[in-house]
């Protein structure tokens, strides 16, 4: 069953407008950018659009990134290139041509679509700052899991985030699918293609280790103490920088108000699907482990509000998640049915008055999930 991605509501309101900014489409390989592009070219720009995947082309040169775009101009079409990112110099070009159509003064629409964050960063902040819009793409939740394929909360917990996962029946041939299609086709194509990695074999035991800490702080050392390799603490960072670029997790630093705390902090790692934590496990989840995994769920729901996003820590005392938009904070507190504590949001309450406490468990979640921001500012 299909059903429509919230990224393309915000990319035709953006190309609904007159002269729009360059629009970059950048998420996670494997969650349906494509498809969900292919359908709206189908259903509602129809023969209005010229769609171009840098993937299917041998050599996908500056040359080639010229010609579609002469070419989409010459059909005055709006020019959709996915995979932009194996295109060799395609900032440069694309900043180039873009100039040169500003200057005079013609009208020309571009989407460019891309998998790996690292690569399209580096592009965008060197040669297109200012002239493109950012639209990201995440891993499917449970609402559109459920709208699409029916898949249970429970199954969600363990199987969730690619939808071309959902229909495998069996655990070992699903396993088998996520690691060989999804995580060796990320690590492969959109890391180490690019990036320089002295040891690939302890690179991939780093995503292996750090996946089994779903929303749990780890330090830099701790993680360290686990590869096989005399490495130091700057190694460890500079694959977790891999990871977070091809959007397989995300790390967050300690809230405070003092910039130099929050960077030495250990981080707390949030892989961003939950089907990478089962794959560590492949089996029924504790009590810990599922809880571990809800709040993991909280944690990715809170990322893709796009605000400030921390963890908080004094001593004893910890508030799992606080979001920071403008000078409004969030501190919120995840319950999944195990006791657990609210000194820590009492305690940050104290320590940062005019703060607002939120408390998100099993039956207020799916609330939560439908629209985060619209649920916070509701407290």
């Amino acid at each position: 069953m299909k059903i429509k991605l919230n990224f393309i509501n915000n990319l035709k309101n953006n190309l609904s407008m007159k002269a729009p900014l360059i629009q970059v489409v950048l998420g996670p390989r494997q969650v349906g950018k494509t498809t969900t592009i292919l359908d709206f070219i189908e259903l509602e720009l129809k023969n209005r659009a010229h769609y171009v995947s840098a993937d299917a082309v041998f050599n996908s040169s500056s040359e080639w990134i010229r010609e579609q775009w002469q070419l989409a101009h010459q059909e005055k079409k709006i020019l959709i290139i996915d995979e932009i990112q194996k295109c060799e110099n395609w900032s440069e070009t694309i900043k180039v041509l873009w100039d040169e159509f500003k200057k005079n003064k013609i009208d020309f629409k571009c989407v460019l679509l891309g998998s790996s964050s690292l690569q399209i960063q580096k592009g965008l902040t060197e040669s297109l700052t200012g002239r493109f819009e950012l639209i990201s793409v995440y891993h499917w939740n449970f609402r559109e899991s459920k709208e699409g394929y029916k898949l249970s909360f429970e199954n969600f917990l363990k199987f969730g985030g690619y939808p071309g996962s959902y229909g495998f029946k069996k655990t070992e041939e699903w396993s088998k699918y996520v690691k060989n299609s999804i995580v060796s086709t990320v690590i492969e194509k959109d890391i180490l293609q690019y990036q320089h990695v002295k040891s690939p074999a302890l690179f991939k035991q780093a995503f292996e280790i750090l996946i089994s800490y779903p929303a749990q702080e780890i330090s830099y050392t701790k993680l360290l103490g686990q590869l096989q390799s005399k490495g130091n603490v700057e190694l460890v960072k500079y694959y977790i920088e891999l990871y977070q670029g091809a959007f397989l997790i995300r790390t967050l630093e300690k809230f405070s108000h003092k910039k130099l705390k929050i960077k030495t902090s250990s981080p707390k790692i949030l892989p961003m699907a939950p089907c990478f934590y089962f794959l560590s496990i492949l089996d029924k989840y504790s009590a810990e482990e599922r809880g571990h995994v809800f709040e993991l769920l909280v944690g990715t729901q809170l990322v893709r509000t796009e605000h400030e996003l921390y963890y908080w820590r004094d001593g004893k005392f910890e508030v799992d998640y606080v979001l920071k938009r403008g000078r409004k904070i969030w501190a919120i507190e995840v319950k999944s049915g195990r006791k657990k504590s609210t000194s820590g949001l009492e305690k940050f309450m104290q320590k940062f008055p005019g703060s607002s406490a939120v408390i998100i468990t099993p039956e207020n979640y799916f609330d939560f999930e439908k629209d985060p921001m619209g649920f916070l500012d509701k407290i």
